[in-house]
């Protein structure tokens, strides 16, 4: 048996979202490693995307970068016609960008609601519809969404944003039967408590860190690169009989 090469992903072209900084760019960094061509996207032009795109163009040469508002309902399928017009294919789409709005939930208004649905589950939705056609046809295909503990532990101050990772995760497991017979798989990858740009300011309050560590098993909280090893496992041939799992990187924060 041959486990390298189950993870090549040499000649396989990828979109990830939201990979300017923080999970998706490690998930971006990985993929290309591993041999892919990635499309690494961001909001708008910015000096950190092209700080990524550089990290990813070291590994994987022709990598391009994508941007896109995802909150504007149009810029789905124009984010993925756009890959797939940079990168001559699209065979694996990781549907990291997401947005989380933390407030009382009495206080989050209309257009907060409705901007974490949008990004969280409509754009994912979009992006697949959009994604699944090039696959198909090659009866080969990733599909990889980023979800959230929050799905098993949902957080009083994020309800919007895990209700939307909730409907997320119910997605991949609907289309996973849908899926699988073309060849595609669809997965879901919940982090728990990552060291990311969203989450570092919070977890400076000493008291409020330590709360929260000791409520995951492992005592300590996530790095980027602890997605990275799923991730790669989930988009590449070594998970091609894994589909519509929810797979928690949270060290065991999920736990009863």
């Amino acid at each position: 048996m041959n486990i390298p090469k189950l993870f090549n992903l040499a000649g396989r072209a990828a979109l990830v979202t939201g990979s300017s900084r923080g999970i998706g760019r490690a998930i971006a960094l990985g993929l290309a490693e591993y041999g892919a061509t990635v499309a690494v996207h961001g909001t708008k032009p910015a000096k950190v995307l092209d700080e990524t795109l550089a990290d990813v163009r070291k590994l994987s040469p022709r990598s391009v970068a994508v941007t896109g508002d995802l909150s504007q309902p149009e810029v789905s399928a124009r984010l993925v016609a756009d890959a797939i017009s940079a990168l001559g294919a699209l065979d694996i789409l990781v549907a990291n960008a997401s947005v989380q709005i933390r407030k009382p939930w009495v206080e989050v208004t209309q257009a907060e609601a409705e901007q974490q649905m949008q990004v969280n589950v409509h754009a994912t939705l979009r992006m697949i519809q959009a994604a699944v056609p090039a696959m198909r046809a090659k009866k080969w295909g990733r599909i990889l969404t980023i979800g959230s503990v929050q799905q098993q532990r949902p957080h009083p101050d994020m309800v919007v944003y895990a209700a939307s990772k909730s409907a997320q995760e119910n997605l991949v497991r609907n289309l996973a039967k849908q899926l699988g017979p073309d060849g595609i798989t669809i997965n879901n990858l919940a982090p728990g408590v990552i060291l990311t740009d969203r989450n570092v300011p919070v977890l400076a309050d000493g008291a409020y860190a330590d709360r929260v560590r000791s409520i995951i098993p492992l005592r300590s909280f996530g790095e980027t690169e602890d997605c990275v090893g799923a991730a790669l496992l989930l988009c590449s041939d070594a998970g091609r009989y894994i589909t519509g799992v929810d797979l928690l990187v949270d060290g065991g924060m999920a736990l009863p």
